[in-house]
């Protein structure tokens, strides 16, 4: 799938997660969805592999339940490097993260599924 679309899927995402997560900030804009999506990417390309590199054997014996907390701590990483959350809201910042988190992995599966199907046409 191309990388635009991906990235706009993700500022997408953010967008949704700014607007009706509990515990974001809730007046996001569009612009501050795309710059979310920027750094998400960015965490993603550089801090993403040492992550996974150094957690592979306890994601290979957890069968990949593990990947979990990866993108847990790789969306925290990103909420915090913008300042996304709202500390003013009086939810727990870290429940707040996990339903974002959550949000974001269930879209990249669906998105990367979409991908895979799309590619086993062709």
């Amino acid at each position: 799938m191309n990388w635009l679309l991906r990235f706009l899927i993700n500022a997408l995402v953010f967008y949704c997660i700014g607007k009706f997560v509990p515990g974001f900030y809730h007046n996001v804009s569009v612009w501050n969805a795309i710059i979310a999506a920027i750094v998400f990417g960015v965490v993603n390309m550089l801090i993403g592999p040492i992550l996974r590199l150094i957690s592979l054997p306890l994601t290979w014996i957890t069968h990949g339940l593990f990947a979990l907390v990866i993108n847990y701590l790789l969306f925290v990483i990103t909420v915090r490097l913008i300042h996304f959350y709202d500390p003013s809201s009086g939810v727990n910042p870290w429940l707040a993260d996990l339903y974002g988190a959550l949000i974001m992995t269930v879209v990249s599966v669906l998105v990367a599924m979409g991908a895979s199907q799309e590619a086993s046409r062709a």
